[in-house]
């Protein structure tokens, strides 16, 4: 219980200085990993969801005037319905080491893991990869996750805290490789770590050691193109093993979801424009294979 039990319902002082949420109404939070934050806040709850309401009004009112990243976890300031703002700090467990050596290993079988992590994504199989190694992504103990707020209320997370939450969903909006900085780790850092464990050659390691030029290039046989103009387009011997055709890439949609949602937009661009580019790279495909564009039932 609070010291002042008619504090919460006071109304709060407003600012023009504050950091209104992107989204006036609906969800806060639209990335699959933004909901997934939420719903970790949302399962600390402890008194049905009052506080959580009154918090997404604070972030949509721009109560909240800082956000700001800090070593372990993020700081924030909030103005209440006091005039000094209340200090809000969001702190994530890190990792044990020996938790992030088995995710390390992990992550070096697994190539998508890493193009992921380049093109800064967070897919699904990503996270469920971290969550297998014991080093989740998302909090999932009561100790992984503390929510702290200098206000008087004794209830956590306050309405103050919820409001920082629910920005900080925004915030992984458009960078979601803020949960990796929030365990405690950099992503170079990450990807040093990586390189150094990633295996070294192709089916052979012994290859490594081998000279790179033990073998003399053949002689090639002097030909005039104009005596041999009809198998100038045909390719030479062995190249019909190679394979070049087009690979789909390890991310969906990876250049929409790098630029991020623009802030002018409500409704969600890769959502949006997703099926058509789905659709324009299937047609690409068809005609780097010789097909019609528009596949057996036209365009």
């Amino acid at each position: 219980m609070s010291d002042f039990p008619d504090w919460e319902f006071r109304p709060p002082i407003r600012s023009d200085q504050g950091i209104p949420s992107r989204a006036r109404r609906g969800v806060i939070g639209r990335r699959w990993w933004s909901a997934r934050w939420i719903q970790t806040l949302e399962a600390l709850s402890l008194d049905g969801g009052a506080r959580l309401a009154r918090g997404r009004a604070y972030a949509r009112q721009g109560q909240v005037l800082q956000l700001q990243e800090e070593p372990g976890g993020i700081r924030a300031l909030v103005q209440g319905s006091r005039p000094r703002p209340y200090t809000v700090r969001v702190r994530v467990a890190s990792y044990p080491e020996r938790r992030r050596e088995a995710l390390l290993q992990a992550l070096a079988l697994e190539a998508g893991h890493l193009a992921a992590l380049l093109s800064g994504e967070v897919t699904e199989d990503l996270a469920e990869a971290f969550a297998a190694a014991g080093a989740p992504l998302f909090p999932v103990a009561e100790d992984d996750l503390a929510l702290e707020c200098d206000c008087p209320d004794a209830v956590s997370p306050c309405k103050h805290a919820a409001a920082v939450q629910y920005l900080l969903a925004e915030r992984l909006d458009d960078d979601p490789l803020l949960l990796l900085r929030l365990r405690g780790w950099d992503l170079a850092d990450l990807l040093a770590d990586l390189e150094r464990r990633l295996p070294v050659g192709d089916e052979n390691p012994a290859l490594d050691d081998a000279p790179m030029a033990t073998v003399a290039p053949a002689a090639l046989p002097e030909a005039s193109l104009a005596e041999d103009l009809a198998r100038f387009w045909r390719a030479g011997r062995g190249l019909e093993r190679l394979s070049a055709g087009p690979q789909a890439p390890a991310v969906p949609l990876p250049i929409l979801r790098r630029l991020g949602q623009p802030e002018f937009m409500e409704a969600d661009l890769a959502r949006l424009l997703g099926p058509a580019i789905a659709r324009a790279a299937e047609a690409a495909r068809r005609l780097a294979e010789g097909g019609p564009a528009g596949g057996e039932g036209g365009a």
